[in-house]
């Protein structure tokens, strides 16, 4: 676990440097890059092969796609408690999203014409769903609850197969109970290039959502242009801002659940004016460290991706998190300062607001989607939405009363940009 002091000399450089350690490498770039150039070019094959390489299961072609009877059977699986949790899930980000839906709308301009703009559902998604070490049952809610409310036509969701080849009951079962009947066996960069570039057996889709890894992330970033993105969701981060009435057992248990995603590339960060509820946050995460499933990956973050930073007042604090552009911030203040605070920090995936309000309500259930931008992308990002599901057309409609208002400046414009054909485009129709 590191530790910075916003007074000492070189603040800035050492946190750019820790926020830089998740870039990506030369080595993985070409990595990914090599893998795409061969989806690109040979399909199939070229995904049964690396499937074999990197997940160390050996598919044919005629399985990659799962069955209908194994989605219908996945729920037989799960316990009752299981099944209500993710109907609970599944109803509260319907709840939330339902808000944001967009209107069709139209209107005169001073011209007299009538303008206004159209939303069309994007005809074919493809949603990646991480499911290795740790399978994202919640990002199948997270995702596809918003396509199907958008009433995306086609949603292929793609995840990486276990060992035996099947694919978790958990996300089977959430698929199966959002509709999705479009579910493929495939993961990492090569989801990503079938998804971009279609296949023998993969239909290529019109835009790709959902989080990963370093390598998702950026193969994500190679396609883009063959196909549209949601935004660059990669591993995760987690920002706590305390003051002296936070408790210290409290950000050391969300400190812990954001660090146990396990690909060693989470950053989490903690900033106090108070230095001692630094020492009892330390002692507070070996304690809780000691009966965790997942402490070996765990660890490993303690170690690399944890920055306490001592502060003396909010405003620095409000400076460190407008630079870093967390992922998820939680606010461990007193109640007088959390509307003030997310006022000033403009740069946030996901705001927390006080100690009862952790990070895993917005990873599970509160409402709000979890697929979040990171890697400081939130400086110019936001997080998924339902409206992410459509695209938009402007219309417009004149009569020739209209397009007489407007000729006067149409001509100006055609004379300054010195487009003849523009002009005359206009003057012919009153001819």
């Amino acid at each position: 676990m590191r530790q910075l002091d916003y007074s000492k000399t070189g603040f800035y450089l050492k946190l750019a440097q820790f926020c830089k350690r998740r870039n990506v490498v030369p080595k993985v770039r070409e990595e990914v890059a090599r893998i795409l150039n061969r989806v690109n070019k040979q399909g199939d094959k070229a995904i049964i092969e690396y499937t074999t390489k990197f997940d160390h299961v050996k598919l044919k072609k005629n399985n990659l796609r799962v069955t209908q009877c194994e989605l219908n059977s996945a729920a037989q699986t799960l316990s009752k408690d299981q099944h209500k949790a993710i109907k609970n899930a599944i109803n509260c980000v319907k709840e939330f999203h339902r808000k944001s839906l967009p209107q069709n709308w139209k209107g005169k301009n001073p011209h007299g014409g009538i303008v206004g703009e159209v939303y069309y559902p994007i005809n074919r998604v493809g949603i990646y769903i991480p499911g290795g070490a740790v399978p994202l049952v919640s990002t199948v809610i997270m995702t596809t609850t918003l396509a199907r409310l958008a009433k995306v036509s086609e949603i292929a969701v793609f995840t990486p197969p276990r060992l035996d080849g099947n694919i978790n009951s958990g996300i089977l079962t959430a698929l199966a109970i959002n509709g999705v009947e479009e579910v493929y066996r495939i993961g990492g960069v090569m989801a990503i290039g079938a998804m971009a570039y279609g296949t023998g057996s993969v239909p290529a889709v019109d835009k790709i959502f959902g989080p990963g890894n370093a390598y998702v992330f950026e193969a994500k970033k190679q396609v883009y242009g063959n196909v549209g993105l949601d935004l660059l969701p990669g591993p995760s981060e987690l920002m706590i801002i305390a003051d002296n009435t936070a408790r210290a057992d409290f950000i050391a248990a969300d400190l812990l659940a954001q660090a146990e995603h396990g690909t060693g590339m989470e950053n989490i960060y903690l900033i106090t004016n108070r230095k001692k509820l630094i020492n009892e946050v330390r002692s507070e995460i070996r304690i809780q460290l000691s009966d965790l499933n997942n402490k070996e990956c765990i660890k490993n973050v303690l170690k690399d991706g944890t920055l306490f930073i001592s502060v003396k007042n909010f405003d620095q604090a409000v400076k460190i998190a407008n630079y870093v552009a967390p992922e998820h911030l939680e606010l461990h203040v007193d109640r007088r300062y959390l509307n003030p605070l997310t006022k000033k920090i403009i740069n946030a995936g996901a705001i927390f607001m006080g100690d009862y309000s952790p990070t895993v309500l917005g990873d599970f259930a509160a409402g709000p989607s979890h697929v979040l931008p990171t890697g400081r992308t939130a400086r110019f990002m936001s997080g998924l939405r339902v409206t992410d599901f459509y695209r938009r057309s402007s219309i417009t409609q004149y009569s020739r009363k209209n397009l007489i208002n407007a000729n006067s400046v149409v001509q100006a414009f055609s004379e300054l940009e010195k487009l003849d054909a523009h002009g005359r485009s206009m003057r012919i129709r009153f001819k």
